[in-house]
C-alpha cells in the first residue's frame, strides 16, 4: 500500500467515491490466514481451504424414491390394468442379491436399490393387492420414481469449491460422499479497540457511572463490532479502551500488529484536534484512503500497521455498524480466503419520498411492510441520525441509495439489503 497524500486530511472536496475505495479494498485484499483440518462437527461455519471433489456417485446405485411395487415398464400393459404376481421384497440396505423373474413384481420401499430387471417404481397408493398377486394402473410412465445413479452427484464432480461459508447444506453435502474431516481456513485474528476519553465500560453496579456530570457515555462500538466479527468467524481480541493520547495510541497499536492479521479501531478518525488515529496509523505504517463520500460513516480509513492491515471506523455506533456492513465485511471474508462477498440486492417499491445529495452513497435504515394491497413496500425509520441505536434493532436492513440518486418518490423502486445477509 501507499502512504497517504498530504491533502487527504483536507477539506470535504477530497472525500474518496465509494467505488473508488471499494476498488482500493479489493486491491489490497487478500487471503492471509493458514488452513487445517477440523472435524465434520466443528466445521460448520468455516470457509473451505480446498475443493471438494466426489470419489463416488450419490446415490451409488438406482433406488425407490417412494415405497411401492418395482416392475419392468415393458411388462405393463399399454392400454389397461396388469396383473403380476410379487417376486420378492426390497427394504434399504438390503438389496436383492439376483435379478427379478421375466413377468413379476417386487415390493420395494423408499431408498431399496433397484435390481436388476426392475426400472419402474409405482407408490403403493396407486396399486390394488389381490392375494400374492399386485395389480398396476393405466397410465404409468418409464422410470416413474425412480433415483438414479448419480443423479445429485457423479463421481470426480468439484462439489464444494475451495472459499465457501460452510452452512449446514454444505456439512451434509460432505456427509453424503464420507466426509469425517474438512480442510478448511483458520479464523482470522482481529484485535478490537475503541477510542476516546469519554467512553466507558458498560458495567452497571447501580450506580449512575454516565450520567454523573463527567460527560462519560458507555461504549457501544467494542461490543457490537466484536460480536459482528465473530458472526464472521474472526477470532476476537478485545483491547479494550484508548485515550486520547497520541503516545497510548501508537504504542497501543504498535504491539497488537505483530499478533494479527487486523485490528480495528472506532473513533479518532475525523478532524478533532483530539482525532489522532489517522496521524499515528499513517506514521507506524501507512493510509491508503481516508474519508468517503457515504453517509453514514465518511470518517474512516484504510491502511497498515507495519504489515497488519487497519480500519478505523466512525465512531457514532450505527455509522461503524454500517460502515462494518458495508465496507469492512468484504475485505475481512477475502483476507479469510472466502471468495463470495456479494450481498443480494432486492428491489423493492419505497414507502417514502426523500431526497438526497447527488455523489454520495447512503444507506437508510429501513423495514419490510405490507402495504393496504398486500404488496411488499420498504419504509425508512423515522430517526436516522448517525447515533440512534434503536434504528438497527428496529429496521430489517439497509435502503442503498447510490451516487446519482437525487430524489425518491412514493413507490419507486430502491436496493433493500437485509441484515442477516450483511452479518453472515
Amino acid at each position: 500500500m501507499s502512504g497517504a497524500k498530504d491533502d487527504c486530511f483536507q477539506g470535504d472536496d477530497k472525500m474518496l467515491p465509494f467505488l473508488e475505495g471499494m476498488a482500493i479494498l479489493e486491491k489490497s485484499a487478500h487471503t492471509v490466514v493458514g488452513a487445517h483440518t477440523v472435524s465434520l462437527a466443528k466445521a460448520l461455519g468455516r470457509i473451505v481451504a480446498q475443493d471438494i471433489l466426489a470419489p463416488f456417485n450419490v446415490p451409488p446405485h438406482d433406488n425407490a424414491a417412494v415405497d411401492g411395487y418395482g416392475v419392468a415398464f415393458a411388462d405393463l400393459n399399454s392400454d389397461g390394468e396388469t396383473r403380476l404376481s410379487v417376486s420378492a421384497r426390497i427394504a434399504a440396505g438390503h438389496p436383492l442379491d439376483h435379478s427379478v423373474a421375466d413377468g413379476t413384481a417386487v415390493q420395494i420401499f423408499t431408498g431399496g436399490a433397484m435390481a436388476v430387471g426392475i426400472d419402474t417404481v409405482v407408490m403403493q397408493e396407486h396399486v390394488t393387492l389381490d392375494g400374492a398377486d399386485v395389480i398396476f394402473p393405466s397410465g404409468i410412465s418409464l422410470g416413474d420414481n425412480r433415483r438414479l445413479q448419480g443423479e445429485d452427484v457423479q463421481q470426480g464432480d468439484v462439489i464444494i469449491k475451495a472459499g465457501t461459508l460452510i452452512r449446514a447444506q454444505e456439512i451434509g453435502l460432505a456427509a453424503s460422499i464420507g466426509l469425517s474431516e474438512l480442510k478448511v481456513y483458520r479464523a482470522l485474528r482481529v484485535a478490537v479497540f475503541s477510542t476516546g476519553d469519554e467512553i466507558s465500560d458498560p458495567v452497571f453496579d447501580g450506580a449512575d457511572t454516565v450520567g454523573n456530570g463527567q460527560g462519560k457515555i458507555y461504549d457501544v462500538n467494542r461490543y457490537s463490532i466484536a460480536a459482528l466479527l465473530k458472526g464472521l468467524g474472526c477470532e476476537v481480541t478485545d483491547l479494550g479502551i484508548l485515550h486520547d493520547q497520541v503516545g497510548e495510541i501508537r504504542s497501543a497499536l504498535h504491539d497488537a500488529a505483530p499478533g494479527h492479521d487486523l485490528i480495528i479501531t472506532s473513533g479518532g478518525v475525523s478532524l478533532g484536534e483530539e482525532d489522532h488515529i489517522t496521524h499515528v496509523v499513517e506514521s507506524l505504517g501507512s493510509i491508503e484512503f481516508w474519508r468517503l463520500a457515504i453517509k453514514p460513516g465518511r470518517p474512516m480509513a484504510f491502511g497498515k500497521i507495519v504489515d497488519t492491515a487497519f480500519l478505523g471506523l466512525p465512531g457514532n455506533p450505527v455509522a461503524a455498524m454500517v460502515v462494518f456492513m458495508r465496507v469492512a465485511r468484504p475485505l475481512l471474508l477475502k483476507m479469510s480466503g472466502r471468495t463470495n462477498t456479494d450481498i443480494p440486492a432486492f428491489q423493492v417499491p419505497a414507502g417514502f419520498a426523500m431526497k438526497k445529495k447527488k455523489g454520495r452513497r447512503e444507506w437508510l435504515r429501513a423495514s419490510l411492510e405490507q402495504d393496504e394491497n398486500g404488496v411488499l413496500t420498504v419504509v425508512k425509520f423515522p430517526k436516522q441520525g448517525a447515533g440512534i441505536l434503536t434504528s438497527m434493532v428496529a429496521t430489517d436492513g439497509l435502503v442503498e441509495l447510490l451516487e446519482e440518486t437525487e430524489t425518491v418518490a412514493q413507490g419507486d423502486l430502491v436496493r433493500f439489503l437485509s441484515f442477516r445477509d450483511m452479518t453472515i
